[in-house]
């Protein structure tokens, strides 16, 4: 199940990467620059989502290993 960050970072990851490619074909470097950047932080905010996850889930194992559910 994925949590919001990384829906919101793919998302970003998306937009970015339509920027881009409509800055490089119209030659507008401004907005190809600014879309390559909203596609490396999407990636950054999916990667912390991700992390995230990762990171509950160990929480949550431990906590019933814990109480003796595994």
């Amino acid at each position: 199940m994925w949590n919001d960050d990384e829906v919101k970072g793919k998302g970003k990851q998306i937009k970015g990467a339509v920027k881009s490619k409509v800055g490089k074909v119209t030659g507008n470097r401004d907005l190809e620059n600014e879309g390559e950047a909203e596609k490396t932080g999407g990636q950054i905010q999916e990667k912390f989502g991700n992390v995230r996850k990762k990171a509950g889930n160990a929480i949550e194992e431990a906590g019933e290993a814990i109480a003796g559910k595994r």
